[in-house]
This record gives structure tokens, C-alpha cells and sequence, in this order.
């Protein structure tokens, strides 16, 4: 009697309910073993594999062929060591961009290869608002494949971010983001110093602080000194010309359906802060303290400053507080005051950030559309519309 083998069976062809559940009851009729299986479908075509250990004395070849022969199915086979297959250390690299071209995969691709890695999977994330491929790949020295495939970001005006693949990046419960320039397309000071008759100065500060020119608290006591005298009204005219980011409401809903806690952290002041808490329904809040007496702002800030230190220490303890592990948190910035937070962060995203954030990062993400960052996570364009599909009016306004 001949001893068990262990076949490696490919099904191909046009996808319809029922194939995998007669397959397997077929496998199960003839007391075979499954072993491993794995399924794809792509525009309405299947491509199903599985490693099934076969009894000695069972025709399972002629039984296969002939179930694919009455469902117009192509089933093919091959002997297989039965050992299982052990996996190297994996990562997960997302590309993404306004386009994905045959050319730009493949120089995504041939940038895996020669860093040793072996692609087992690519799957499509997203093709609005842009296009995103997500690919696991097997193998290779983590610090070739980041610097090989950045050149490829570079040369090819994409993004791309690697990940180690492991329960932390599937486990992430807490994204802290910026507020300037991240999750508001505004810089809240700079709409102040409109009010009071300073932009230029104010800008021009600004500008140098976010490039890490200037030390940030420094600059920004020089702009607030700079709005001494301005009427308290001017807050709340500055309040209805916040201009959310493209993709903002629906990013901050879509972590809430998976379970995240959301926390903001801002140079800024806590009148714009705490009115987005409320709006966007946030868990947490932390800014600067603008220090308004007799309905005039006084030109200084009250208590101590939240620079580039505080907004580490601050993502540390709301991670504290929430019971989450750093290394299942995600931080969201722009400017140079961001970087510590950043890489104090499990995730340290750089989203349309300035040169100096854009170098250290983790990843970087290039596109105005705040929202796309989901992909970085894993999570699906058409995830994202299904549950926005399925709501209830009580659950779209809670959410």
C-alpha cells in the first residue's frame, strides 16, 4: 500500500457560490487531511489553493477532476514536501498614491526582491480617494527594504510604508494627531494674527518653527506677544474659519467603529481644540492655555507650554491612561515640534509634513486627504463604505 501524500491542489475559474463548501465536503468524504488553504478572488475569478494530505489507496486526483469538470472549473495538482511551511520574519508594505502604475509596482516589487524578501500576498486597498496595494512579503533585512523601497517613494512621487507584520500593527488602539496643518488644513495662529493686524510677523515665525528653525516655544511666545490687545471676539471668528482636512470626519469615524481611542494635541490653543473635541466627538485634548482677560487676550500663555516634549509626554500618559502599550499607538503630525511624538509612537506618520519629519518618520503620507492614513492601518476603501452603508441615522450621528 502506498504511503499518504501530501498534494498541492490550484482550482481556477469563474467564482460562484458554493465551490469552496462542495470542495471541501468532497475532501472530507474521502477522509483526506487539509493541510493549508488559501483563496483569492479577482473581478469574479477564483484562484483557490489548498494543501491536502491524501490517504493511501484514495483516488483523489480523479475525484477532483471530476468536480471540476462539471463546474467548467480548471484543477490542477502537485506533489508537495509535507513539511509545513515555517515563515520568516514577515513585514507589510503599503504603497500608496494619486496613481499606482504597472511601473511604479514593479519597481515596488523588484525593491522587495533585492532586498531578499519574497512576496506571498497583494492585496488592493484602495482606489479613492487614492490608489493603495498593500503586499506581505516574507524575508528580507528590514533596513534594506526601507532604504531600497524609499527610493522608490522618492523616484516615483508615492509613499510607501513598512511595517513589521505582528499583533502589534493589527492591535493599534490609540491615534494621537496634530491639529495645524493635520487634522485642520489652517494654522489657528496665523487666522488670529489676521485678526490682529500681524500676519506677516506671525506667519513668518510659524513657518520657521514648523521647519525647526526656531525653538518652538520661543516662537510661539514671540506670536503670542504679538496678539497682546486683540478682543476676545476675534476667537470665535477664528472658530467658523476652521477648515477641516479632506477625509477628517471620515477617518475619525472609521477608528471609532474599529474600536480606537482619539486624542489631539496642538501648539495651539485650547478655545479651537476643545470646540474640535466636541464636534468630532474626541476622547482627548491638550493645548495651550491663551490668556484672555477683560475679553482681551494679554499677549502671554498660562501654565507651561505644550512644545515638542510635552506632546511626547502627553501621547505617553493619554496611552497610560487608555491602558494602551506604546507600541500599538499611532501618531499623526506635520511639523517639527511633532517628531518626538512620532517616534515615541508605535506608528510615527508624517502626513504633507516639512523636510525635517519627512526624514525620520516611520512612513510618510504625501496626499491631502486625511483619510488615507486608514490605509497605512489595513483597512479597506470598500470596508469604509460598507459601514458607512450600514448605518442607522442614531448610529451615523454617534458616530
Amino acid at each position: 500500500m502506498s504511503a499518504p501524500q501530501t498534494i498541492l491542489v490550484r482550482v481556477t475559474g469563474l467564482d460562484r457560490p458554493g465551490i469552496t463548501s462542495d470542495l471541501l465536503s468532497l475532501l472530507a468524504s474521502l477522509d483526506a487531511e487539509l493541510q493549508d488553504i488559501e483563496q483569492v478572488v479577482v473581478r469574479r475569478q477564483l484562484t483557490l489553493g489548498l494543501a491536502v494530505l491524501v490517504p493511501a489507496g484514495r483516488d483523489l486526483v480523479k475525484e477532483l477532476l471530476l468536480f471540476g469538470w462539471e463546474r467548467s472549473l480548471d484543477v490542477d495538482f502537485e506533489i508537495v514536501d509535507a513539511t509545513p511551511t515555517r515563515h520568516a520574519k514577515r513585514h507589510v508594505i503599503t504603497a500608496l498614491g494619486p496613481e499606482l502604475s504597472p511601473d511604479a509596482l514593479a519597481r515596488t516589487s523588484g525593491a522587495i526582491a533585492a532586498s531578499g524578501g519574497n512576496i506571498d500576498r497583494i492585496h488592493r486597498l484602495s482606489r479613492f480617494p487614492v490608489w493603495s496595494y498593500e503586499f506581505l512579503v516574507e524575508g528580507g533585512d528590514s533596513n534594506k527594504l526601507q532604504a531600497s523601497l524609499m527610493d522608490v517613494a522618492v523616484e516615483e512621487s508615492i509613499d510607501i510604508a513598512v511595517q513589521p507584520y505582528g499583533l502589534s500593527r493589527r492591535s493599534s488602539r490609540l491615534v494621537v494627531l496634530d491639529v495645524d496643518s493635520t487634522l485642520i488644513r489652517n494654522e489657528v495662529i496665523d487666522l488670529l494674527a489676521d485678526e490682529a493686524g500681524c500676519k506677516e510677523q506671525v506667519a513668518a515665525l510659524t513657518d520657521q518653527a514648523m521647519r525647526g528653525d526656531l525653538d518652538y516655544a520661543d516662537a510661539l511666545e514671540q506670536r503670542v506677544a504679538l496678539l497682546q490687545g486683540t478682543p476676545v471676539s476675534a476667537v470665535d471668528r477664528v472658530i467658523t474659519q476652521m477648515v477641516l482636512t479632506p477625509g477628517a470626519k471620515t477617518f475619525v469615524r472609521t477608528l471609532r467603529r474599529l474600536g480606537y481611542r482619539i486624542a489631539i494635541i496642538s501648539g495651539g490653543f485650547t478655545h479651537f481644540t476643545d470646540h474640535l473635541a466636541t464636534q468630532l466627538d474626541l476622547d482627548h485634548a491638550y493645548a495651550n492655555r491663551l490668556e484672555i482677560v477683560d475679553g482681551v487676550i494679554t499677549g502671554r500663555i498660562e501654565g507651561d507650554i505644550v512644545d515638542a516634549k510635552a506632546k511626547a509626554e502627553l501621547l505617553e500618559s493619554i496611552a497610560e491612561i487608555e491602558g494602551v502599550p506604546l507600541e500599538q499607538t499611532v501618531a499623526v503630525g506635520d511639523g517639527a515640534n511633532d517628531l518626538p511624538m512620532l517616534q515615541k509612537a508605535g506608528l510615527g506618520i508624517a502626513f504633507n509634513a516639512k523636510p525635517v519629519l519627512r526624514g525620520v518618520a516611520d512612513t510618510t503620507v504625501n496626499v491631502p486627504y486625511l483619510d488615507a492614513i486608514l490605509f497605512m492601518l489595513g483597512v479597506t476603501r470598500e470596508e469604509v463604505e460598507a459601514a458607512d452603508a450600514s448605518d442607522t441615522p442614531d448610529n451615523s450621528r454617534a458616530a
